[in-house]
């Protein structure tokens, strides 16, 4: 059955595609966040053209044709539009057979533990964030955190001076020694600064060192990665399968964190975890928002041989993201220490009509 009709929902934050085949059947997915806008002109421009009139059920012939039909342009955009086409045809292909995406990748839905995921940095201090991750530790029954060091590519410059020193002990001490600790960089610092930090973070009990150099500098981050003891982790920004090649062959990080919706949807981010079950190293994604990128993951991670102990949750509502407001009829919901996988059919998410109604509409289909 063919794939008659593409439709996109955006905003400047978030953007959603609907496919539609000859049947009438449909499938929701979604664009990367951030300049959906953009994405959304891309996705009509240099997806649909590619899409239209291609069997809906060939998800992996159309997610390895089109980029190089679009050769060209080897670009982020181009696969956080692609992760638009891909995860709404994965939906709709739940939704024909009648079974969860979970299912369709041999998983099954089940609670799947995730991690408290801090997004803040200059907005909070150290006490503030060691009390709120205490808070939710007794409401949500979070096992582990992840909170944020450094500078945003920093150039090994502190958000301040001393905050990392005093948020480190700070934190372990208010969540107690069985508390899983993961820490975010977000490419602050060179290789030297970087082991130095992760010496002290290992010193405290951290086990989670992401992306502590600038991501694009991998030889920095494997230098980092061969030096300290903690799992040094990073990829959330890499879209292109044979830079995720090299950076598995050459162990640049112990642990990968493809993002579903940045690599281009599912096919390609299950390659990227193929590469590393081959290379005997862990999957733990990155998925910094409520919307469904972490709906997605936690239908991935169900399934995946080479899952990490965990799922990236976010601790930030509206007040931080207040372009999740409003999105979801169903938004996820962590309970001791889990997120329930939709059980489906499809992604088993919800739009809001409302939100659809507001957003901005194009539309690509074969013509008559």
């Amino acid at each position: 059955m063919k794939i008659k009709r593409l439709e996109t929902f955006s905003n400047r934050a978030v953007g959603f595609v609907r496919v539609t085949r000859e049947d009438g059947r449909q499938g929701w997915g979604q664009m990367s966040t951030y300049n959906a806008d953009i994405t959304a002109q891309v996705f009509h421009r240099q997806i649909a053209p590619h899409a239209l009139g291609a069997e809906a059920d060939d998800i992996r012939g159309l997610v390895e044709r089109i980029p190089e039909r679009e050769h060209k342009f080897p670009c982020s955009y181009l696969f956080r539009a692609l992760g638009g086409l891909d995860t709404a045809l994965w939906d709709l292909r739940g939704k024909v057979e009648g079974k969860s995406v979970c299912e369709l990748l041999g998983g099954t839905p089940r609670p799947f533990p995730v991690y408290a995921s801090s997004m803040k940095r200059g907005e909070i201090t150290p006490e503030a964030e060691a009390e709120r991750l205490k808070r939710l530790q007794g409401e949500c029954g979070y096992t582990a955190f992840k909170f944020r060091v450094g500078r945003e590519c920093g150039h090994d410059l502190d958000e301040w001076p001393g905050r990392t020193e005093a948020i480190v002990p700070m934190v372990r001490k208010a969540l107690g020694d069985e508390a899983r600790l993961l820490v975010d960089g977000n490419s602050a610092y060179s290789p030297g600064k970087a082991i130095a930090v992760g010496r002290f973070l290992q010193d405290h009990g951290v086990v989670h060192f992401e992306e502590p150099c600038p991501y694009w500098e991998h030889h920095w981050t494997r230098e980092v990665t061969a030096a300290l003891d903690l799992d040094v982790t990073g990829g959330e920004q890499d879209c292109d399968l044979m830079l995720w090649r090299y950076m598995i062959e050459n162990r640049v990080v112990d642990v990968v964190q493809p993002d579903v919706s940045y690599v281009g949807g599912v096919e390609r981010f299950l390659k990227v975890a193929q590469m590393a079950a081959e290379a005997g190293i862990q999957v733990t994604p990155h998925s910094a928002n409520q919307l469904m990128v972490t709906c997605f993951t936690l239908h991935i991670m169900g399934a995946l041989a080479n899952a990490g102990p965990y799922v990236e949750f976010s601790i930030e509502g509206a007040d931080y993201y207040p372009w999740e407001a409003g999105v979801l009829r169903n938004p996820l919901q962590a309970r001791d220490g889990k997120v329930e996988i939709p059980a489906g059919p499809g992604w088993g998410m919800e739009i809001e009509p409302a939100w659809l109604e507001a957003a901005t509409y194009q539309v690509s289909e074969v013509e008559a």
